[in-house]
């Protein structure tokens, strides 16, 4: 049996051909950007999600970046954010003209630590931009607390949490605005890149629509400098209909979760990422931890994974504060333990919409026997 890392197949085919009727809608009235597909999914997305307004931008890197910049923060402000996140989350910051401030993450979950965000605060520090890692939101109450004790702007990084939930709230709807990613392996997944931006701050709603678009109020009258970056109709029309299977897609992957967290309670040495938000955990990755176990073991267990046809992943192997692109921010290693130690023994199993009971215990009874062949 071989089982993909993701198979995005079962949910694509039983859609193919409502999916054509909704392309040819487009190519029939021939707004192919910023078109009425366009302003559909953004309201519809931003109703589901508890907020006023989305802004379809061409990437969740946009979105950040977008984003950031329509918030009113000065350049060189400082944002503080996880080091354990992909490479996206920084350079949206970068490009936004601010300063990462990079934070250790809790060792349970793998979520920014706030208290140790608290710690890390400096006169210069104007927001904190949690990323809601894996699917799971950060606590919002506590990071509500946080940022109005330091006065601290929200934007939320929810490429990897679309209509996760915890203690009453939903992602992207805890700040001042919000990014998401449409990349194609994500819960909701476009046939390419997308990105968007939600806020209930209609000025800022305002003001992400003129950056996306070279900066125009209106049509050839650019009042700032923008860039080209838009969500096409086509992409918007397919996220549309997706969007109508998200809610029950992201339940079938919390019951395939709770499913490996049954078996694998009986295999020594693993032992899944915490989930403090019970059915409100998306579970964009399952994911657990190799105890006592290090790159080379964990590079040797997916390899056998490999061998009997069972793809793996690592999200991610190596902090940003460690990446070679962002050593001008002048961190070292040492410098955020619990991140440093998660990524050496952090592993992704197979979790998508459609994964059977069978292919979960292959891929469980395959992961005790690797363990176990040390």
């Amino acid at each position: 049996m071989t089982i993909p890392f993701v198979d995005l197949t079962w949910q694509h085919r039983s859609l193919q051909e409502t999916f054509i009727d909704r392309i040819t809608q487009v190519m029939e009235r021939g707004d192919f950007i910023l078109g009425q597909a366009v302003r559909d999914f953004e309201a519809h997305f931003a109703e589901k999600s508890g907020v006023q307004y989305g802004i379809g931008v061409a990437s969740g890197t946009a979105a950040i970046a977008i984003g950031l910049q329509a918030c009113g923060l000065e350049q060189g402000d400082e944002i503080l954010v996880p080091t354990n996140t992909f490479i996206a989350t920084i350079l949206g910051i970068l490009q936004a003209g601010f300063k990462p401030l990079l934070v250790d993450c809790d060792g349970e979950t793998g979520l920014i630590d706030l208290e140790k965000a608290a710690q890390t605060i400096t006169p210069n520090t104007r927001a904190i931009l949690p990323v809601h890692l894996y699917g799971q939101m950060v606590n919002p109450q506590a990071l509500q607390s946080l940022a109005q004790a330091n006065n601290l702007l929200i934007f939320e990084d929810a490429a990897q949490a679309h209509l996760a939930h915890h203690q009453g709230q939903i992602a992207g709807s805890l700040g001042k605005a919000a990014a998401f990613s449409f990349y194609p392996s994500k819960n909701l997944g476009a046939m390419g890149n997308g990105g968007m931006v939600l806020t209930d701050d209609a000025d800022l709603a305002k003001r992400v629509g003129r950056l996306r678009n070279y900066g125009a109020e209106s049509k050839y009258y650019h009042t700032e400098m923008g860039t080209n970056s838009r969500l096409d109709s086509i992409q918007a029309t397919i996220l549309d209909l997706k969007l109508e299977y998200l809610a029950q897609w992201n339940q079938l992957r919390y019951q395939a979760a709770q499913y490996y967290d049954q078996l694998l309670a009986f295999v020594p040495k693993v032992r899944p990422l915490t989930n403090l938000s019970g059915a409100g955990h998306v579970y964009h990755l399952y994911v657990i931890v190799l105890e006592e176990q290090g790159p080379e073991e964990r590079q040797r267990i997916q390899t056998q994974l490999a061998e009997k046809g069972i793809e793996t992943g690592i999200h991610y192997p190596l902090p940003c504060h460690l990446q070679p692109s962002c050593r001008f921010l002048g961190y070292q290693l040492g410098d955020f333990p619990y991140s440093e130690n998660l990524c050496q023994q952090i592993l992704s199993l197979p979790l998508f919409p459609g994964i059977t009971q069978e292919q979960i215990e292959t891929v469980v009874m395959a992961l005790t026997t690797a363990i176990k062949s040390a």
